[in-house]
């Protein structure tokens, strides 16, 4: 099997960064690593894309009230040790709501932290468990990503992430081209008004896996008007960018 095909070593390299490529397999790839310069490339290039993924996705922090209430559990003072009234005192003692709730407090304090750094102990999360997803990442004239546009495999919304702020002057509209691979162009869809940051969600007139299943690549041309079906795409977009699978 000749893996330095391009369309199978960037399936290989992207699966490779996800985590989705396993056994053998994984392996075999990690040797062609070692002896192709290309397949590092490749490697080294869905590793930047998904870093810019990453970092569109805010980090979660537990509530303060959380924090204090782990706090009271764990470093309050115990009650003076009380003596044995009864038989199996030990047992009564831990089974106490006190000696419980510690410990809960102390399982869900673990929880917390390895969910945010799973690294402590070389664990990282899983990339299997990411919703199958369409995902295209939109690049301005000078290759700065400007865009992060995602839609789950059998949704009807696409959500659009600004990275950095696009300007549509007045009266004209941004329209959303797919490219699919032996297929013509068509237009998906106008995007509203985009804010400075933040996301907006546009309503797609199929699912994803209808709409993208082929599509190779995504592009925004400002337009004066919006596109009709059948319509030509303009020789000029302000964005352009990959669309891949990511299952």
């Amino acid at each position: 099997m000749n893996y330095l095909r391009p369309e199978r070593l960037d399936r290989l390299a992207r699966e490779y960064v996800l985590g989705t490529l396993t056994g053998r397999a994984r392996r075999r790839f990690e040797l062609l690593l070692a002896q192709q310069p290309v397949a590092m490339a490749a490697v080294g290039t869905w590793q930047e894309r998904f870093s810019v993924l990453a970092a569109g996705v805010p980090a979660m922090q537990p509530r303060d009230a959380v924090w204090q209430r782990l706090e009271q559990r764990l470093f309050e003072p115990a009650p003076p040790a009380q003596p044995a009234s009864r038989p199996f005192q030990w047992l009564w003692n831990l089974l106490s709501p006190r000696t419980l709730g510690g410990a809960v407090a102390g399982l869900f304090l673990a929880v917390v932290v390895l969910r945010m750094q799973p690294g402590l102990i070389g664990m990282e999360p899983q990339a299997d468990t990411l919703p199958a997803s369409y995902v295209g990442l939109l690049l301005d004239t000078a290759g700065k990503p400007t865009l992060l546009a995602s839609s789950k495999r059998h949704g009807k919304q696409l959500t659009v992430k600004v990275l950095q702020p696009v300007t549509v002057p007045a009266g004209q509209v941004a329209q959303l081209w797919a490219f699919p691979h032996n297929a013509a162009p068509f237009a998906v869809a106008v995007l509203p008004s985009l804010p400075a940051k933040g996301s907006v969600t546009v309503a797609l007139p199929d699912t994803s896996e209808k709409l993208f299943a082929t599509v190779g690549r995504l592009a925004i041309a400002v337009q004066a008007a919006p596109a009709k079906a059948g319509d030509a795409p303009p020789a000029d977009f302000v964005l352009s960018g990959h669309c891949v699978k990511l299952w």
